[in-house]
């Protein structure tokens, strides 16, 4: 999903999440010969890219990048993406296509959410992105996005479990997913909502210009009013202790990386963590006192998401209302590790269905079929 380069991007960093072993010259041949599967995702307030090797059903991360870059500032109250906001988000996506060339990615796909569905100019925007990147984005619906954010989340799932509850808040909707146990053991999709309760909107809709207006109680009303449709219908939900709720969004992870007391983020201390929910009730209530600038300083949070770290706490608020559970696990992945294992599965069925009649496996575009999602792996 690459056409002809226009510019090059800064120099590459390999992520630290899944570091690939150190191979001696000429040795494991099989290994350096893997192909590389890439994923980027485009939403409303980041857009982000991983480069990963298939380490048998799963992967190995050897690069990645994220920047926020606002793509959905004053969507809200204008119907468009402003220029100003293209031209970021398109700066970081010539990074993200240069960093894809010079690692000669073999499989990819790369999509866009809320803030291109959206948006009245979208359609000409993604044009624009293939234009000037080279890009083809796929701009794809909520339910995929639920979705692919569940299988990314899969290897967090507890067993013990009989249902599960999956939210990810991004910049212009929540996502959110009741998956319920199979017999099998796998869990399947059962109910999920896209609702236009992302950060971004409900910052601008009901933060006041005063650094400690931050529109609190608005943006509870809010969230409880769009989750309303989506909670009543999980009748079946009545015990608690078999219910895991998981959040995959920059909301939890941050709250969670300021309970845990870390002086910078880490994603190796924050992702598959469990935090208890009074915990979680402690930060909340304490960052309400905040003012903006003070949100700023805690380097868990920073600048760039000082405004929008509240809003996402009213949306976990309206969430833990409705089901009381007494621990939240916390997931720093969700959309692109959900596009790449399903490459990586497709793949490996393409490759077992060729071996069988014998010929050389051919090399089909991504599609948007339902996967089952294991627990643990």
């Amino acid at each position: 999903m690459l056409d002809t380069p226009k510019g090059e991007g800064q120099p590459r960093q390999r992520d630290d999440r899944k570091k690939p072993r150190r191979r001696r010259r000429g040795g494991d041949k099989g290994a350096q010969s893997r192909p590389l599967y890439a994923a980027i995702d485009l939403g409303t307030n980041c857009c982000r890219l991983l480069i990963v090797e298939r380490a048998g059903t799963s992967f190995r991360v050897r690069d990645s990048f994220s920047r926020i870059v606002r793509l959905g500032e004053g969507l809200e109250a204008s119907g468009h993406v402003t220029e100003e906001a293209m031209k970021r988000t398109i700066a970081a996506l010539r990074i993200c296509a240069s960093k894809i060339r010079r690692a000669n990615v073999k499989r990819m796909r790369c999509v866009a959410t809320e803030a291109c569905r959206d948006a009245q100019n979208g359609e000409e925007f993604i044009r624009r992105i293939r234009r000037e990147t080279g890009l083809r984005m796929e701009v794809i619906d909520g339910h995929t996005e639920a979705e692919l954010a569940a299988i990314g989340c899969g290897s967090l799932f507890d067993e013990t479990a009989d249902n599960i509850i999956l939210f990810d808040i991004g910049g212009g909707s929540t996502e959110v997913t009741r998956l319920d146990r199979l017999p099998s053991g796998f869990f399947e999709m059962a109910d999920s909502a896209s609702l236009p309760l992302g950060v971004v909107r409900l910052a601008e809709r009901h933060s006041g210009e005063g650094p400690y207006e931050h529109g609190y109680e608005e943006m509870l009303a809010e969230a409880r009013q769009r989750l309303r449709g989506f909670m009543d219908r999980q009748t079946m939900i009545t015990d608690m202790s078999k219910l895991q709720i998981i959040g995959t969004s920059g909301t939890v992870t941050t709250l969670a990386a300021v309970q845990l007391g870390l002086a910078r983020y880490d994603r190796n201390v924050v992702d598959g963590c469990t935090i208890a929910s009074t915990d979680i009730r402690k930060v909340i209530d304490d960052l309400r006192t905040h003012s903006r600038d003070q949100l700023a300083a805690n380097l868990c949070i920073g600048p760039e998401r000082a405004d929008l770290v509240l809003a996402g706490c009213a949306v976990l608020d309206v969430i833990h209302e409705e089901w009381p559970v007494e621990k939240f696990s916390v997931a720093d992945r969700g959309l692109r590790e959900g596009i790449l294992l399903r490459l990586i599965r497709q793949d490996k069925r393409r490759r077992r269905r060729s071996r069988r009649r014998g010929g050389e496996p051919a090399n089909a575009q991504p599609e948007n079929q339902v996967t089952p999602v294991a627990s643990g792996g």
